[in-house]
């Protein structure tokens, strides 16, 4: 109907519940994994707005995991039209993480 607003649950495939995705504009989504090769499971998840938000809160979930633990992250951009669902063709990973010798976490950014 016209001029009644709505808002899109967005269902993060390997996080608790459901994130409210927002109306209309861009998220970055960030995840961690732990393992090698095809072996990897995620660890911790999780979305926000705001670029440095989405960093901060991966650097601290990769700080926090084991040490020694073969650890790698990812942020990627997702971009949701006004009542839209996000489909793999308005989604796309910008950032990957790292851990290096010392314990610091080092992004990469995606070239695309």
């Amino acid at each position: 109907m016209l001029g009644v607003a709505s808002s899109a649950q967005a269902e993060c495939d390997h996080c608790d519940g459901a994130e409210l995705a927002p109306p209309a504009g861009e998220v970055f989504e960030w995840e961690v994994r732990v393992g090698a090769g095809a072996a990897d499971e995620l660890e911790a998840c999780g979305s926000s707005p705001f670029q440095a938000t989405a960093m901060d809160e991966l650097r601290k979930a990769m700080r926090g995991m084991p040490a020694g633990a073969p650890v790698r992250g990812r942020i990627t951009l997702s971009v949701y039209g006004l009542g839209a669902v996000v489909d793999e063709a308005s989604r796309r990973e910008v950032f990957r993480a790292y851990l290096d010798p010392a314990g610091s976490v080092r992004f990469e950014r995606v070239a695309g």
